[in-house]
């Protein structure tokens, strides 16, 4: 049976979600005013720059705070000036004099600052209801504000044999509807897609956001180029999304003035990146991206993009589809290339796995365990 702060910090991550993929660079959270057991006032944050989430909430409020009146928010209120002032302040101002928070402020710079500024004013404070949940809402923004790096989701569908392709690159579909539909969700809340040069000179994909009852905000496209390959007439730089693209090449790389033009044209930039061995140093190019404020990418391949990311422990959580389907034989495309794990104890393992079914279909949602 779930206590009373439990029941109220549990509505106010309800609300935080809806934040998801708004807000960047900022984190997603919610906050709920409540009295006598019932909440009578809600908010949540809705975008980087816009009112946060306890002020949202004072916002909605009925009337005056009154003495016993509890705020629930889903991160510890913020005490510093960015785009918006303090919230710490907005709190004192309203009159509350009782915040139960989810978990605490996980920015270095301004750790503990709410919390401690708010119990030297009389406000009793409680920290960590649900905390898990809460940290786990907003994975995302934690990786990037302690280490300035983007939080990296790798995607793949494969068959019941492995494989995410046939032989001859062929890979639709291997996941059902209702599986694809979930991708697209998870599109809808990434600030960024990523695949390799390859699989736009093959698929051409457009690498947009299609939701069935709203409209979906489509990711940055983030192209692994090395050699400055891309086609101007490629989906990804298609003008009718307002998402840029961003071209990721190498430093090695003679550039074409001329089509940087044309691209920017198209709502598109090159990134230059170090280069190692020949191919783009992944490591130095996750704090170029951070740098970006691009704080969640989703990994789409191709095979040799996600092994490359995988040997390199750059992939935070993988998000892996098992349809019902045998390719048979021993020649089709596998998730990754070059992982070379020689036996079962080196094979890379996942902690904190989830299972959920789309009709036929297995996802299998995990953080990897690096050695």
């Amino acid at each position: 049976m779930p206590t009373q702060d439990e029941k109220f910090m549990r509505q106010a991550l309800n609300l935080a979600k809806k934040g998801l993929g708004r807000t960047s660079p900022n984190p997603a959270v919610g906050a709920m005013i409540v009295r006598a057991g019932k909440a009578i006032a809600k908010g949540y944050h809705k975008k980087a720059g816009g009112p946060h989430a306890e002020v949202e909430a004072i916002k909605a409020m009925p009337g005056k705070v009154l003495k016993n009146d509890t705020l629930y928010v889903t991160l510890e209120p913020c005490n510093h000036v960015g785009k918006t002032p303090p919230c710490t302040q907005a709190i004192l101002q309203a009159g509350i004099k009782k915040v139960v928070i989810g978990m605490p402020d996980p920015n270095p710079k301004v750790k503990g600052g709410g919390s401690v500024f708010l119990k030297s004013k009389g406000v009793s404070v409680k920290v960590g209801v649900l905390e898990a949940e809460c940290r786990k809402l907003n994975e995302a923004f934690i990786k990037f504000i302690t280490t300035g790096r983007p939080f990296v989701m790798a995607k793949s569908a494969l068959t019941l044999d492995g494989w995410s392709a046939a032989a001859n690159g062929d890979s639709q579909w291997v996941s059902n509807e209702l599986s694809r539909a979930f991708v697209h969700g998870l599109r809808d809340q990434a600030d960024a897609i990523m695949v390799g040069v390859g699989t736009v000179l093959k698929d051409d994909p457009a690498l947009t956001t299609r939701l069935a009852h709203k409209k979906g905000r489509d990711p940055i496209r983030i192209i692994l180029d090395t050699q400055f390959q891309i086609q101007e007439t490629a989906k990804v730089l298609n003008p009718d999304s307002s998402a840029k693209t961003i071209v990721v090449i190498g430093d090695q790389t003679v550039i074409n003035k001329a089509k940087v033009e044309a691209l920017a044209k198209l709502n598109a930039e090159v990134l230059i990146c170090p280069q190692k061995t020949g191919h783009l140093d992944l490591v130095a190019l996750m704090p170029l991206l951070g740098k970006q404020s691009i704080t969640s990418i989703i990994l789409e391949g191709g095979a040799a993009v996600m092994g490359n990311m995988i040997r390199q422990q750059l992939v935070d959580k993988f998000y892996i589809f098992k349809a019902p389907k045998l390719l048979s034989g021993n020649d089709g495309i596998p998730m990754a290339y070059g992982l070379g794990a020689k036996q079962m104890d080196q094979a890379l393992k996942l902690k904190d796995v989830q299972i959920k079914w789309f009709q036929d279909d297995i996802l299998v949602m995990g953080y990897p365990v690096y050695v």
